[in-house]
């Protein structure tokens, strides 16, 4: 086998993909402890894993236009044994061409567009009907890295560990009080659930002795949305939406117990530290995109509204089909997110026996 010393990965973006690709790059050090890794990533992304052990982050600032393929140039001026090219975006396909490998490996050719194949000398094989993480895991596997459990080391400074000690003497919450953080807010408003019903979802989370947390972005509709949770609360949630950057929000999903997101960064987040995640999705296949670690908690209409708009199932469509429409989130109904809530304690009770 030839000697693998240095490998690149081009991932610039989302949050809940980079924590999938976090776990595979960890496997990949595991199996080739010597070779060096270069990770070419958004700047937001980059914020999230600051520090990450044994990577090199090379920031690609899609803001600076033009310049930012000029300094990815500059900055990688190095050939790699191995480029892991795992995405598909036009901007990435013009990254991926600035790099320099004797490999450079891509998707598998029917997920590939935007003149991926152009970039890629080698495609990594499509795991049938993957979780996207297990789609990434597809890169490793073809250079060598057995197949393996995902785990995470994605490391939270003293300084976010103090702003969460902070945070939880500033509201009285003890190492002992149970922790559900709802964090309501997808970057699509179309994948929110209704005000109403996550205050109905954590008004009974309160009645079980658990504090609550609203957590979320600065943007005016998510500010939006927790007002109106709020509104509909019979109890007070602690609300902390748009005051945590990303490594202060990674530390508190830490601490949480349960986590309630709809499809969003925060359900991958969450993942990432252990954290029990019930995921609401109606729009994408959770068994695609919901959280890996948490798919028996998952409260999705998913598959009933593609068999409505379709007549068919997710089986014989093509896999991570997404559903259009304003109000699919709207079939999702509390009593099923409370069954998943009630699975999620009770495990949760059956750890501290």
């Amino acid at each position: 086998m030839t000697p693998i010393n240095s490998i690149c990965i081009i991932r610039l973006s989302a949050i809940g993909d980079v924590c999938h690709v976090v776990a595979v790059v960890q496997a990949i050090q595991a199996f080739y402890p010597e070779a060096h890794i270069t990770w070419v990533i958004g700047k937001t992304e980059a914020a999230l894993l600051q520090g990450l052990p044994g990577v090199k982050f090379v920031i690609f600032d899609k803001g600076e236009g033009l310049r930012a393929y000029h300094k990815l140039r500059m900055d990688l001026p190095e050939t790699f044994d191995i480029l892991l090219h795992m995405q598909v975006a036009l901007r990435a396909n013009f990254a991926a061409a600035c790099i320099r490998a004797k490999r450079k490996i891509g998707f598998a050719r029917h997920l590939s567009k935007e003149l991926h194949g152009l970039v890629v000398n080698e495609r990594a094989p499509a795991p049938d009907r993957p979780h996207v993480l297990e789609g990434f895991a597809a890169f490793a596997h073809t250079i060598g890295v057995p197949r393996f459990t995902p785990t995470w080391d994605i490391p939270i400074a003293s300084a976010q560990k103090q702003w969460l000690m902070a945070l939880c003497h500033s509201h009285k919450i003890d190492a002992q009080d149970k922790v559900f953080i709802v964090s309501p807010g997808a970057s699509n408003p179309e994948r929110n659930w209704l005000p109403e019903r996550y205050a109905q979802v954590i008004d009974y989370a309160a009645k079980q002795g658990f504090r609550i947390i609203l957590c979320g972005g600065p943007t005016p509709q998510e500010r939006e949305l927790s007002h109106a949770i709020q509104r509909n609360c019979e109890c007070s949630p602690i609300d902390i939406v748009g005051k945590t950057h990303l490594k202060q929000l990674l530390a508190l999903l830490k601490r949480a117990d349960i986590v309630l997101s709809p499809d969003s960064g925060p359900v991958h987040m969450a993942t990432t530290q252990g954290t029990p995640v019930i995921g609401l999705y109606a729009h994408s296949n959770p068994a695609r995109t919901g959280p890996f670690a948490s798919q028996g908690l998952v409260a999705e209409v998913y598959h009933a509204v593609l068999l409505a708009q379709t007549g068919r199932n997710a089986m014989t469509l093509k896999w991570g089909r997404r559903l259009k429409g304003n109000n699919l989130m709207a079939q999702i109904t509390v009593e099923s997110v409370l069954q998943q809530f009630d699975k999620a304690a009770r495990a949760l009770e059956n750890t501290h026996d």
